[in-house]
């Protein structure tokens, strides 16, 4: 019979969880899980819009039991474990949820979902749900911190399975043991999902996200029951499975003092994170010619260095607008020619444009090694565009905008939620649910509160 003797690490873990207060994030930690939940819900109903997000919606609560739980962007409601499926994988679609560099992945889009969904269920407070929110994150971002998941596999899906149920937990009560018992539950039902998704264009990948969230619920229903996990479900699947390396130690070091959830980004641009650093590029670069425009029939090329994950970006012949988003070249191609950075820069119109996709083949996008040893401090891209008349213009990206070292402005972000919500629920919704978000702490019953919109 093996040994059950729980590692030191899950037990410290599962002790600080059920024991932590919201008075001990701190106000920087406390301040940006109250903007990750708020990036969240617009960003869902955002992508809730989208063709196949509204078809799949229609089937799957057909079929559905009814529940409190908002489908957000759709004006329907669900029981949690629907509503965290089917927000957690709208919130992807778009490319414009929160992220974390030294987390690897998106957790924000993973925990918020399942979090927000059984708060409405069992009418917890809105200090209960930021907390629950923070200590999901949190947790989970240092899971993946620690481990060195390989390259093939795309991150959602993975270790947030483990952050929903974390938060799921808080919200239940659990105590130290059955938090244990949650985690290593939980680590053992993540997907074995492929990064090549990205490449492809393939959306099922959104649907990883969603799973996070579903699968993070079902954990915390079956420890309720009685299941039972491995004594060490984190490192067999973080260090063996997934993942090359795992350190148990560095998922507890500084826990409580050193906050991952305060070193995340937002997103002001709906690709993925590592075209940022070329779309920094850019605007620095035009940011220096007149009239801050360039005609792309006078481009004869664009050359862009940077570290390795930004450089695997480089597919020019892209077909899809999901596809759009993790392309380099088409993200430079398709600003260059709209004049902005938008949603209409990637959709299917874009796409279709065949004077983006030939200006698309003339960009050369390099890794240069010396800019991937800098990652993730410093997320490098040197763009360099020549003219047909041999006249050269260039910009660089050192650290990317949103980041904490280059943080957005409050404005900016409660623009892009006025941005993103107004389309679907009208200013005066929107500003409400904006001003609520902002004010979770004194929310006495989020159910109470979720039960005054539609969305």
């Amino acid at each position: 019979m093996s040994d059950r003797t729980p590692p030191h690490y899950l037990v410290a873990a599962a002790r600080f969880i059920c024991d932590a207060r919201l008075s001990d994030l701190g106000a920087k930690a406390t301040e940006r899980a109250r903007r990750v939940i708020a990036d969240c819900i617009p960003v869902i109903a955002a992508g809730m819009q989208q063709r196949e997000m509204k078809a799949w919606v229609a089937q799957h609560l057909a079929g559905a039991a009814a529940g409190a739980a908002w489908v957000i962007g759709t004006g329907k409601r669900a029981g949690a474990l629907d509503a965290a499926l089917l927000n957690g994988t709208a919130g992807t679609w778009l490319e414009l949820d929160e992220g974390n560099l030294f987390a690897k992945g998106h957790p924000g889009i993973q925990v918020v979902p399942a979090a927000v969904a059984l708060a409405q269920k069992t009418g917890a407070s809105g200090a209960e749900l930021l907390l629950a929110v923070a200590l999901g994150y949190e947790v989970s971002a240092r899971i993946s911190r620690a481990a060195q998941v390989r390259l093939t596999v795309h991150p959602h899906g993975t270790y947030g399975v483990i952050g929903a149920a974390i938060a799921a937990g808080r919200l239940k009560g659990f105590d130290a043991s059955r938090m244990r018992e949650l985690i290593n539950a939980a680590a053992t039902m993540g997907m074995a999902t492929s990064r090549r998704t990205l490449l492809d264009g393939a959306t099922v990948r959104n649907i990883f996200t969603g799973h996070s969230g579903y699968m993070g619920l079902t954990a915390a229903r079956l420890v309720e029951c009685g299941f039972t996990g491995e004594v060490d479900g984190v490192a067999a699947v973080y260090g063996k499975v997934l993942s090359d390396g795992f350190d148990p130690d560095a998922v507890v070091a500084g826990l409580g003092s050193e906050w991952l959830i305060a070193e995340g980004y937002f997103k002001l641009h709906p690709t993925g994170r590592y075209v940022h650093s070329a779309i920094d590029a850019l605007e620095d670069l035009l940011a220096g010619v007149p009239g801050g425009r360039l005609d792309p029939e006078s481009i004869e090329r664009i050359e862009a260095r940077t570290y390795m994950l930004a450089a695997m970006l480089a597919e020019k012949n892209v077909v899809s607008s999901f596809g759009a988003r993790f392309s380099v070249p088409f993200a430079l191609a398709s600003i260059l020619h709209h004049g902005r950075s938008g949603l209409k820069s990637f959709d299917d119109e874009a796409v279709a444009n065949p004077r983006v996709q030939a200006l698309a083949q003339r960009v050369d996008l390099r890794e240069d090694a010396a800019y991937t040893a800098r990652y993730p401090e410093e997320q490098i891209c040197d763009l360099r565009i020549v003219l047909k008349n041999g006249a050269v213009h260039e910009g660089r990206c050192t650290v990317m905008k949103g980041e904490p070292a280059n943080p957005h402005r409050p404005e900016d972000l409660e623009g892009k939620f006025f941005d993103l919500g107004v389309p679907v629920w009208g200013e005066a919704v929107t500003r409400r649910l904006y001003e609520g978000c902002m004010d979770l702490e004194h929310i006495a019953d989020f159910r109470a509160f979720a039960d005054q919109f539609v969305l």
